[in-house]
């Protein structure tokens, strides 16, 4: 079959799909694209033939920004258990250095994304071209080098010949789940418009079944045997249970043997947050039950978790316990000296079931008696009669009940994870493996595509809107209806506590202008945020109050568009962590206020174990 390699690639993708306990889904749900003089004429023509519609064999969704079609594509990867992604493809140049912020999220997260930057002429025969990077050095290196340490798999079509062994290479790790994340294949734009004959097998439907590992005999025995010796385990739950599908396996793994379960951002909703035996966040912005119970365990169950530095409080948070390390991966595996355990966790669950103990009965009734004193420090933190942002997530955990929460960055997930009541582990959608400024309205634009049934969340604050806003005419131009709550409260307020705590004054952390002594103090910048998402084509609501954003949820609960709810919301407590986060505090100083948390942070670094 005659056809250009991007007639060829697109016919390609249309036609896998995964499978996984006998369900089959499209691995490639669409193409997300921009186009330029790199992609036009290839990819761009390639989609233009075979129709872009919604209904066509690879669908097509114009985005606003390069960076938030991967985010678009992760949302959507995530909501479906990483079994279905879209591919995105950009121009040359800044278009496709556009990609790397996103491939980069998509791999820290372990989230298939597909992505298909055009590249310079591979002939050389007009070159150099417009945004071609030359390199003295060597012929070979283009912008798209870049994208090579943030892929889990990077090649270059520069011949019609190499493309059937590049697609079969990125379809494997795309549905490969110890070693996914963003795959990209580099596209000469003269390369895409080359034509070839293709044989007809390049073309047939395929199935890429997604294994679930089982446990290895032995180290299944030695997993159960540290199990039976512990008399105080304690569950760290993490985003691989939720990719795993294995949340009611756990729910009854924890209940039979009575122990106490916590959550990572990513693991957040794993089981529902009034289970039995749920303890609730863990770490830097975890509960003070789960903290208190991390420093008492002798015995830490990890699954599907990669030990973030939040997650073990910059390892000062397990005291003694000894790791056993449920993962798909064995890179996360063998993490802290633990005992490794390296399966899918699901199948790891069923596999360590029936086992023929239980936790220290003192030790469960200890765990429930932290839990219940943790859950009615949530409901003083969401009952204040101002809106302050503890009361402001309370009154949005309210009307969320069976919608999805989004959000990335700033002060809001940590108060997010420790103060959300999850229900399901699909409604906490919280992107915090790059805690990426700019994630959340295309993120939530991905998630709604993958579960339109569901109402979705979108928490973003004022920083985070201005870098990456634009999402919203996508949604607007598809008719997908997002709830955004724009919290506005005039700069980055997490940095700035952060950058007093560590004596940088908070400076660059507020939107003012500078002011008649030179320094950045005057008033505050005139940006109308409300006017900004209306103009993008969105209804725009205000919110001063709990009374009228409880309305204001209601009317954008109730309407069929993408509605804006702008917020303003007021200075306020929150519960204080319970663990530690190293951000090094200068040696040297000549502020004594500097001095003085530079021993604090001497007397924290004496508490990290090296995990040996």
């Amino acid at each position: 079959m005659r056809l250009t390699v991007a007639q060829a690639l697109v016919r390609f993708l249309a036609q896998q799909w995964t499978e996984r306990d006998g369900a089959e889904q499209r691995l490639i749900a669409g193409c997300l694209g921009i186009f330029g003089h790199g992609n036009v004429a290839g990819i761009g023509q390639a989609l233009a033939e075979q129709g872009a519609g919604t209904h066509a064999a690879l669908p097509y969704y114009l985005a606003r920004n390069e960076q938030a079609m991967v985010h678009t594509a992760v949302g959507y990867a995530r909501t479906r258990d990483r079994l279905t992604t879209f591919a995105c493809t950009t121009s040359i140049g800044p278009g496709a250095t556009n990609l790397v912020t996103g491939a980069a999220l998509a791999t820290i997260n372990r989230i298939p994304v597909l992505l298909l930057p055009g590249d310079v002429f591979a002939t050389r025969a007009a070159s150099p071209v417009l945004q071609e990077l030359e390199d003295p050095r060597s012929y070979d290196v283009t912008v798209n080098d870049t994208l090579r340490p943030v892929s889990r798999f990077f090649d270059r079509i520069n011949r019609p010949e190499q493309l059937p062994s590049a697609l079969l290479a990125a379809m494997r790790v795309l549905t490969d789940p110890a070693e996914t994340g963003a795959v990209t294949l580099a596209l000469p734009q003269d390369v895409q418009a080359e034509a070839y004959d293709w044989p007809e097998e390049l073309f047939r439907r395929r199935v890429w079944h997604v294994a679930r590992p089982v446990p290895e005999p032995a180290a299944l025995a030695r997993a159960q045997d540290l199990l039976r010796r512990s008399r105080r385990p304690l569950i760290v739950a993490g985003g691989g249970v939720k990719h795993s599908q294995a949340s009611h396996q756990l729910a009854a793994f924890a209940a039979r043997h009575r122990i106490p379960v916590t959550e990572t951002q990513a693991g957040k909703g794993a089981v529902p947050y009034d289970h039995p035996y749920a303890a609730g966040a863990i770490g830097h912005t975890g509960s003070a039950a789960a903290n208190t119970l991390a420093r008492e365990a002798d015995l830490v169950i990890g699954i599907g978790t990669r030990y973030s530095d939040f997650t073990t409080a910059s390892r000062t948070l397990f005291a003694g316990a000894a790791f056993l390390n449920i993962n798909i991966t064995a890179f996360d595996a063998a993490k802290h000296s633990g005992q490794m355990l390296v399966a899918d966790a699901r199948q790891a669950l069923d596999a360590l079931e029936p086992g023929d103990w239980n936790a220290d009965p003192a030790w469960s009734a200890r765990a429930t008696e932290l839990t219940r004193d943790w859950q009615a420090e949530i409901e003083r933190a969401y009952g204040g009669t101002e809106l302050t942002q503890p009361v402001m997530l309370g009154i949005v955990n309210q009307a969320a009940e069976g919608g999805v929460v989004v959000n990335a960055a700033g002060s809001m997930p940590g108060d997010l994870h420790k103060l959300w009541r999850a229900t399901d582990p699909g409604q906490y959608h919280v992107e915090y493996g790059y805690s990426c400024m700019g994630y959340e309205i295309a993120g939530g634009l991905g998630v709604k595509l993958a579960a339109p049934e569901r109402e979705v969340f979108v928490l973003v604050g004022d920083g985070s809107y201005l870098m990456m806003a634009q999402e919203i005419a996508t949604a607007v131009q598809e008719g997908v209806k997002l709830v955004v709550v724009l919290v506005d409260n005039h700069g980055f307020a997490s940095i700035g506590n952060l950058s007093e705590s560590v004596g940088a004054q908070r400076l660059g952390t507020s939107y003012r202008m500078r002011g008649p002594s030179g320094e950045l103090d005057g008033a505050f910048l005139p940006v109308d945020l409300a006017a900004n998402a209306a103009s993008l084509g969105a209804d725009v609501l205000t919110a001063n109050d709990p009374g009228t954003l409880r309305t204001a949820l209601a009317k954008a609960m109730a309407s069929t568009r993408t509605t804006v709810v702008h917020v303003e919301t007021v200075p306020g407590p929150s519960p204080e962590t319970t663990a530690w986060w190293d951000v090094p505090v200068a040696e040297v100083s000549s502020l004594p206020e500097v001095r003085t948390v530079r021993r604090h942070y001497e007397d924290h670094k004496r508490d990290q174990r090296p995990y040996l």
